[in-house]
């Protein structure tokens, strides 16, 4: 299965030459810059672009990326593009908002998408690393700042459960995202081998049900 984004592309930037790219997290010459474009021809462009790089003719999932902030084009004009009809997509992928921490997607995402048989993909499953270790670390990242000093302590709640039941905090927070019925996958972060099969190791681990009742138990998570 194989998946791209639409939306952001990258378009020559001559007198990048001799700089480097400060825009992302990549040491390279500073040759292109992002440019986004949610119109129909700026993402049937970029799907040709990534094809192309790809050196394959067809991808299974195109992504709309970061539409946030420009809602009218891309419903109006990303998603026919996408081949979508009347805008009956498949997939969202959602980062950060249902995790152990952050359940708040159960207020209306997560019920719609489960009614009209959307699959959700959920992103950012440690919450920019706050739960990515068995104890959270006193300098850890929480939405990609130094995460506030209550959502530490909750973590650390959260722990204390999960090792009553002999699960660490990053094994839950995998497991705990894929019992939904509207998740259909967890994307996770990897740099090294090591890294891969961890994520695997915890995709396989063996979660009690009454941990989660534990943690419900003693409003820790909701749902």
């Amino acid at each position: 299965m194989l998946s791209t984004k639409v939306g952001r592309l990258l378009v020559p930037d001559p007198g990048g030459k001799n700089l480097r790219d400060v825009e992302g997290n990549f040491d390279v010459p500073a040759v292109t810059r992002r440019q986004f474009d949610f119109s129909a021809d700026g993402v049937r462009r970029s799907i040709e672009e990534s094809l192309e790089r790809l050196g394959l003719d067809r991808i299974d999932i195109a992504y709309l990326h970061d539409p946030d902030d420009h809602g009218p084009q891309a419903i109006d004009e990303a998603l026919p593009a996408e081949f979508i009809r009347r805008h009956d997509i498949d997939l969202v992928m959602l980062a950060g908002r249902y995790t152990l921490l952050d359940q708040s997607s159960l207020a209306d995402l997560m019920p719609l998408a489960t009614v009209r048989g959307v699959g959700i993909v959920i992103a950012g499953v440690y919450n920019s690393g706050l739960l990515e270790k068995p104890r959270p670390a006193s300098d850890a990242k929480y939405d990609y700042e130094a995460a506030p000093v209550q959502l530490l302590n909750r973590a650390n709640a959260i722990a204390d459960v999960c090792e009553r039941f002999g699960v660490t905090l990053p094994d839950a927070a995998i497991v705990f995202a894929l019992r939904h019925p509207a998740v259909v996958s967890v994307v996770v972060g990897a740099r090294t081998a090591q890294q891969v099969q961890g994520s695997v190791d915890r995709y396989r681990t063996d979660v009690p049900e009454a941990l989660w009742d534990a943690l419900r138990a003693a409003g820790l998570i909701h749902g």
